[in-house]
């Protein structure tokens, strides 16, 4: 996609000159403007209505009141298309114990329930995240069995499968009777490419798939593809110590980001998927 002069005009930023396009993952066309003011980052979703980011932008407001984020400049729909703003931040190193602090701080922000004010309709597995008193309820019915239909509907799914995870799903409402689980804010989608390190060092979170949730469902999402390295896990258990057990409840957790990838590109998740499910399961 290009942008012409008179879309980019459009923009709330004075003196746009160029849109560069840069890698933006792949839900949304990503570009580097050069602006009177300094350069910006520019998403755009062609032939979408503006209300595509209002998940987007109220998870990067509540992070920003623990963690840096990138502000957001604007946001709305220019010729049929929606787009997002935001701060353009130049990168460079910093700590990963930082890093651990700083995403302690994100999970001492709380709320009385599981879930958001917005649900995520970006990605291509979109989100329910209506309020639930309960969190095993919620992260049942409203992360983990949605996968597992969609899989089911897209011939990902077998008799063993489904038999795995009737006993995992049992294991988790077991496993959190009795635990006092405090509504976390977390990212959701915490994985190495979604946190940065500006040029002084922060630590700053970007991309979110924000809601109120177990914080171990975001520390989940660090262990399966690397990126965050043993001063992550210092720095954070040295701001926001985990309850015991911690390590066992991980495989319940990762499975969903792995079913996640299952839906997404195929069976060549599939023996994750039933490895983690083998790791879930109840043992004598």
């Amino acid at each position: 996609m290009s942008l012409s002069a008179n879309w980019l005009s459009q923009l709330p930023l004075p003196g746009v000159t160029t849109a560069t396009p840069v890698s933006g993952g792949d839900i949304n066309q990503a570009f580097r403007l050069t602006t009177a003011e300094g350069p910006a980052f520019l998403l755009v979703q062609p032939q979408t209505p503006a209300s595509f980011y209002a998940h987007e932008v109220a998870g990067l407001q509540a992070l920003s009141q623990a963690v840096n984020t990138p502000t957001v400049l604007g946001t709305g729909e220019i010729d049929g298309d929606a787009y997002l703003l935001l701060e353009f931040l130049e990168t460079g190193r910093g700590s990963q114990y930082d890093l651990g602090q700083a995403v302690a701080r994100v999970h001492r922000v709380t709320a009385p329930q599981f879930g958001f004010d917005q649900d995520n309709r970006v990605a291509k597995l979109p989100k329910n995240n209506q309020w639930q008193a309960d969190r095993t309820t919620f992260y049942l019915e409203q992360r983990l069995d949605p996968l597992v239909k969609h899989a089911l509907a897209h011939h990902l799914w077998n008799s063993q499968r489904e038999a795995a995870y009737q006993r995992v799903r049992q294991a988790i409402v077991a496993e959190n009777r009795g635990r006092k689980i405090v509504p976390s804010l977390l990212h959701g989608d915490l994985w190495a490419g979604n946190y940065l390190f500006t040029t002084d060092g922060t630590p700053t979170l970007i991309d979110p798939d924000t809601l109120y949730g177990d914080r171990e469902f975001d520390l989940a999402m660090t262990t399966i593809f690397g990126g965050f390295d043993e001063d992550f896990y210092k720095g954070y258990q040295a701001a926001y110590p985990l309850e015991s057990g911690y390590a066992d409840r991980l495989p319940h957790y990762q499975l969903y980001y792995l079913l996640a990838h299952l839906n997404l590109f195929g069976e060549t998740y599939g023996p994750a998927v039933d490895a983690t499910l083998e790791r879930g399961l109840p043992h004598s």
